[in-house]
């Protein structure tokens, strides 16, 4: 969410983390999540969810992103949300078009620079149609679990996924067979 209202009752019905999709920029959010003590995912999106996919422009998607997850990394500790209350999310598909989310995947490994765990959710996004040309979204299956691996090899901590025990069954495997 990105309404501290709505972040604010679900904690308090019983959730532990806050995922704010945008990067506590919003609603007072940060205030809220600092009163809270409760881990935090901020995640990058250009523009909102009603522009966000209109003609999204980088000078480069990676530093630009790394850049402006700093910024509001500062922000979060300055407002008091403690280093080990906080994730990063680099914001697949937020604001990105298929190049950009394809760099993106292809050096998930530099947001390690910042210091703090990293959560990724390639799980049915639009960028695995448009290379696969799948466009129902339930038949991505494949894609999620190809990038999710990928991000697993450059050391991503956290995946957002839909299909949770096909992924599952599919790093197991694949860490059994890893030589």
């Amino acid at each position: 969410t990105q309404k501290s209202e709505v972040a604010k009752k679900a904690v308090e019905a019983g959730a532990h983390i806050v995922n704010d999709v945008g990067g506590l920029r919003n609603d007072n959010m940060i205030s809220v999540v600092s009163e809270m003590n409760v881990p935090v995912i901020m995640m990058h999106m250009q523009g909102t969810p009603e522009n966000m996919q209109k003609n999204p422009q980088y000078g480069d998607v990676v530093e630009d992103i790394k850049e402006w997850l700093e910024e509001r990394i500062n922000a979060a500790e300055k407002a008091g949300i403690k280093r080990s209350n906080i994730i990063v999310d680099p914001g697949i598909g937020f604001g990105k078009n298929l190049k950009h989310n394809l760099k993106l995947l292809q050096n998930i490994s530099i947001f390690h620079s910042l210091g703090f765990p990293i959560m990724l959710g390639t799980s049915r996004k639009r960028f695995i149609k448009d290379i696969s040309g799948i466009n129902d979204s339930k038949e991505r299956l494949g894609g999620t679990i190809s990038s999710s691996l990928c991000a697993m090899m450059q050391g991503i901590q956290i995946l957002r996924v839909h299909d949770v025990n096909e992924v599952n069954q599919s790093i197991k495997v694949f860490k059994s067979l890893k030589f």
